[in-house]
């Protein structure tokens, strides 16, 4: 038998609650007795908007993966990157509300209702949401030779010091920049965003000292145990057993902040009801499976399921929230 690393261990354990076995019963149970109309019978395809490779399209061909197991029919992965992820999400939109066409949004998703003009549709109004599959926390991070140690630190110098500290996060819009402008405005602080053409570049800008403090996600791992950034504080409302020595914001005296980076499949609106509870069942039965959960962690990714309208809920808040963080921000994208 293979040895899982302690951590993996710890997640597992933390995450594998009964709510989450019986979610996974009562969706296995509906697998084989709600079938709709025969569904699938022919390849099922999953729009990723981001290029092969990035931990988006690893999470749709896992749980890709699992759904082709379910259903004895395969499901492909379609990637369609471009335009902030708005080119995937308006062909899933423009697409039959047959079950045929899923899509993997992420927080892009509703950070675009708000950063974006004109666009061909509507972040909540034009799908259907089906389910999270994961998530995972921003991290505030800093050199090591930078004499910070806690968010209090983090704030009492950037306030000092108004305009003078530079952060970089993988661009603008993104996750890690709406984080670091949510706590200028929760902290009244100024700071100066440096937007990077993905997480890679930001990293090695903070470690060569070309910015001041890095917003990023979990790709700070590897850099983190090497001794080369030293992380802060984490977004999440609840500690990361991939981060648990790591505070949350508001464990750290901010107990209105919080940030995910999530990502959840949804379909076109109109999908019919009985397809809906039908897929959704299919994930939250996926979800429930030892071996695919274990995968998402080794990624860095907390694995979850949800109901649809759970997860409808979600999105509008969270277009909601950083609708306001926009706004606030007076945040401009040149499309």
């Amino acid at each position: 038998m293979i040895e899982l690393p302690i951590v993996i261990k710890k997640i597992l354990y933390f995450h594998w609650s009964l709510p989450v076995l019986i979610l996974g019963l009562l969706a296995t149970f509906s697998v084989h007795t709600a079938k709709a109309d025969n569904y699938p019978n022919r390849v099922v395809r999953i729009i990723v908007p981001y290029p092969p490779g990035g931990s988006a399209e690893i999470q749709a061909r896992l749980i890709g993966q699992k759904l082709s197991e379910i259903w004895k029919q395969s499901v492909i992965i379609d990637n369609k990157p471009g335009a902030g992820t708005t080119l995937g999400a308006g062909y899933v939109a423009k697409s039959a509300p047959d079950g045929y066409t899923l899509y993997l949004a992420s927080t892009s998703h509703t950070v675009s209702a708000s950063l974006y003009k004109n666009l061909s549709y509507d972040a909540i109004k034009s799908f259907t949401p089906l389910s999270l599959i994961g998530s995972s926390p921003f991290v505030l991070t800093v050199r090591p030779n930078q004499n910070i140690s806690t968010l209090k630190e983090f704030v009492d110098l950037v306030r000092a010091n108004a305009g003078k500290f530079s952060y970089a996060t993988s661009g603008i819009g993104a996750g890690p920049h709406l984080s670091g402008e949510l706590l200028k405005s929760i902290a009244g602080i100024d700071m100066i965003h440096i937007a990077f053409k993905g997480t890679a570049p930001a990293m090695t800008a903070l470690v060569g000292s070309q910015v001041d403090f890095l917003m990023g996600d979990i790709s700070i791992i590897p850099l983190m145990k090497a001794g080369k950034l030293k992380p802060i504080a984490i977004t999440t409302s609840k500690r990361s057993a991939l981060f648990e020595n790591i505070p949350t914001f508001a464990e750290s005296g901010y107990p209105s902040y919080e940030t995910i980076n999530w990502s959840g499949i949804i379909a076109p609106a109109g999908l019919p009801s009985d397809l809906t509870k039908f897929i959704s069942g299919s994930i939250i039965s996926a979800m429930s499976s030892p071996e695919l959960r274990e995968k998402f962690l080794i990624q860095g990714v907390d694995p979850i399921s949800t109901t649809p309208e759970d997860f409808g809920n979600h999105m509008m808040n969270e277009v909601a929230k950083y609708a306001k963080v926009i706004k606030d921000a007076d945040i401009k994208f040149d499309q």
